[in-house]
């Protein structure tokens, strides 16, 4: 393609954009515009389908710089995804497809939410992880099935994330040669130059990381293409630095901080398509000429398309095609349920679950930061990421569940990921991500209390219960015995567009006797009742087997109670309230204990037994009692 033409489709992208942002009067027209010659140049190496966005063997393309919204959309509609002129003209409007950042689900084409700067970047490597893992089940010797690229546009915002850190050390430990960094260097943040806060030297940066460092004009097609086929050939990870101009193109805005996130003005967008030699008077206006190239895509991906599913039907991948069939298709008639019967702690019970699970379920795989053997998370036996399905992630949380929400949206993976529970405040933006796009992780966060005993009030989470509780579309498992702990893993495990999170014991926990009326599903039940009952007793995991001493004491004062087991509070608040009534009888006093800070069950009882301060550092049995979750305590607040 001539790099007139190229010129053309870049300086349209440019005007898609600006229009965009100016008719909504609110967007960032700099980075789509700074970036537009390298979008279309990498539009030529883009392997991917616009009729099937969902082609597992598509090259992925990230935005990890979410807020270049204005590129995004113009590329997907001008690639053919199914956006309209009409949809970039509700840009950023109520109901559109166009939202301010893009939303994995809401928008065709997106692969993954971003917006928090530095997600994109860790979304990448786990989207590239994915694929090495898949590859490793299903490629053979002479013939590959997965062996796409991953493609992550990302800016100095994003790098400076310590989040990208993480996430890039990773890559660069585990080889990820079919990743790729678009670094758009143009010098600027929102306060002014880059030279205000960050002075390191990127090029190093990644070196010692593990990556190979390549760099261009980001104006220069053809040196935009050449870096792009070297970064194909590497055997490791690549970054380019791309040294470009924000808002390039937009006269006395071009290079300037303030075209970051304000519209251009109708003044300069007209003097700058005049300058291109474009209609100023047009807009949201793309030539016939120009359309037809960029929309191309279509047919040629089509083509990809076709010709991968015909090599799926070679006999050298006959036997590899039968691996995919099995991770894209899980039998969880497969998993044989481990049975409890003895006290243990449900970290332990935990472990044995997804051991169980992942023999059943070849898709089923993931890894603690740096934690696995006090998570009980390592799966025996089944080797080491890529070929093996224990990932090593390091101490690093957040890149950890960044890492994990790309591996569960990339097609066929169940992956998991696990720290202690006061850690989750590390991994936080990615939990977050998880339940506003829907995505099926699994979250295992242990050491669940004030039972954490002698680490003290550091490692002893307070507030976090109430605070994932809070967390639209999140499933917070808090299991009081294995028995719950199994049932709550067939349940999440039903729930495809939705997280969950398993908050487990340290300390031992008795097996509960037989339930009353309810189940574990319905994310409360009642565990035990007496006739004419005028007390409910509320509670979560260790809290349980408490709740039921309390009811043996207060039976011996002649005083009938019914106590409450809520796994998933969550769960429960959805149930309609016909069962909700019948679980918690309201002509009862209601009592909710929790060694946590409890504000949620507010919502139910009239008494909170809770946390108010942060903990202390001894053992466990010492700390309940100090902090009043022993049963002459609670009984003492009851009367």
């Amino acid at each position: 393609m001539s790099n007139q033409m190229r010129q053309k489709m870049a300086d349209s992208i440019r005007f898609l954009a600006a229009d965009m942002v100016q008719k909504a009067n609110s967007g960032h027209p700099g980075a789509p515009m700074g970036l537009a010659d390298i979008a279309v140049v990498l539009g030529e190496h883009l392997n991917h389908n616009p009729k099937n966005p969902n082609w597992l063997n598509r090259d992925r393309l990230v935005f990890s710089g979410g807020h270049a919204t204005g590129l995004i959309y113009s590329l997907y509609y001008l690639w053919g995804y199914g956006l309209e002129i009409d949809d970039l003209k509700n840009f950023r409007q109520l109901d559109s497809k166009t939202p301010g950042h893009p939303e994995y689900g809401h928008t065709e084409g997106i692969e993954i939410t971003t917006g928090p700067l530095g997600q994109g970047i860790a979304n990448a490597v786990g989207f590239s992880m994915a694929s090495k893992f898949v590859g490793a089940q299903t490629n053979s010797e002479t013939a590959e099935l997965i062996d796409h690229n991953v493609y992550c546009l990302c800016g100095d915002g994003d790098l400076e994330e310590g989040l990208s850190y993480e996430a890039c050390s990773i890559a660069g430990h585990n080889k990820l040669d079919n990743l790729t960094l678009i670094y758009d260097s143009n010098s600027i943040t929102i306060e002014g130059s880059t030279d205000l806060s960050i002075s390191e030297n990127i090029t190093k940066r990644f070196e010692s990381q593990g990556w190979d460092v390549l760099e261009c004009d980001g104006h220069n097609f053809d040196e935009i293409d050449l870096v792009f086929t070297k970064a194909k050939q590497n055997k490791k990870p690549t970054i380019i630095i791309a040294n470009t101009i924000i808002a390039k193109g937009a006269g006395s805005l071009e290079g300037s901080h303030h075209s970051h996130g304000a519209p251009l003005g109708d003044e300069i967008i007209a003097q700058a398509k005049t300058k291109a030699g474009f209609d100023p008077n047009k807009f949201f206006h793309v030539d016939e000429d120009v359309l037809v190239r960029f929309r191309s895509a279509i047919e040629e991906g089509d083509l990809i398309e076709r010709e991968w599913i015909h090599r799926q039907k070679t006999l050298p991948l006959m036997e590899q095609n039968e691996a995919l069939f099995a991770l894209e298709n899980p039998d969880f008639s497969r998993i044989q349920w481990p049975k409890f019967e003895k006290a243990e702690a449900t970290r332990g019970t935990n472990g044995k679950i997804i051991n169980a699970i992942a023999k059943g379920l070849p898709s089923f795989l993931g890894g603690s930061a740096d934690l696995s053997p006090s998570n009980k998370t390592n799966l025996n036996n089944m080797g080491v990421f890529p070929k093996g399905r224990n990932i090593y992630f390091g101490i690093r949380e957040h890149a950890m569940a960044s890492i994990t929400n790309a591996m569960a949206l990339y097609g066929p993976l169940l992956p998991f990921s696990a720290t202690f529970f006061v850690f989750s405040d590390y991994l936080k933006p990615a939990a977050r991500i998880a339940a506003l796009s829907g995505i099926q992780q699994f979250f295992i966060w242990t050491h669940d209390s004030i039972g954490v005993g002698e680490d003290g009030p550091t490692h002893q989470p307070i507030e976090h219960l109430s605070q994932f509780r809070s967390l639209p579309n999140f499933y917070v498992w808090r299991p009081a015995d294995g028995v719950e702990n199994v049932e709550a893993w067939k349940t999440a495990l039903s729930m495809s567009k939705s997280p969950s999170a398993f908050v487990c014991s340290r300390q031992n926990l008795s097996v509960l006797p037989t339930r009353v009326a309810g189940e574990v599903n319905q994310g409360g039940y009642l565990l035990a009742s007496d006739e004419n009952a005028v007390i409910t007793l509320m509670a979560s995991g260790s809290e349980v087997e408490l709740a039921l001493k309390v009811k043996d004491a207060l039976n011996e004062k002649d005083v009938p109670v019914n106590v409450v087991s809520v796994p998933c509070y969550d769960l429960f608040i959805e149930q309609d309230e016909a069962y909700i009534d019948s679980i918690i009888k309201s002509d009862t006093k209601k009592v909710a204990i929790e060694a946590a800070r409890g504000l949620e069950w507010y919502r139910f009882a009239d008494e909170v037994i809770a946390m108010d301060s942060f903990g202390a550092s001894a053992p466990a049995n010492q700390l309940f009692d100090k902090f009043g979750f022993s049963v002459d305590s609670i009984l003492e607040k009851i009367k």
